[in-house]
């Protein structure tokens, strides 16, 4: 079984990776990008007896900082 983890920060979190690129894409003349905000994926390769649950362990406990950022978890 596979399952998927977006890891983005939280709204009101400064990105300072995100503005860079924010910025180096508007040096580049792609005026039309305002804003960005620049995250993880994070792909596993779990047993068949995993859950949801076990995953949303796992970003917990290491693969997201609740403080500040969020997750979003797919399995399939």
């Amino acid at each position: 079984m596979k399952a998927r983890v977006h890891v983005m920060l939280k709204n009101g979190v400064l990105d300072p990776q995100g503005e860079a690129v924010r910025h180096a894409l508007g040096t580049m003349g792609f005026d039309a990008v305002t804003g960005v905000r620049q995250g993880k994926v994070i792909d596993l390769e779990l047993a068949d007896t995993a859950t949801e649950a076990d995953v949303r362990a796992m970003c917990e406990k290491l693969l997201a900082n609740t403080v500040i950022e969020r997750y979003d978890i797919e399995m399939g």
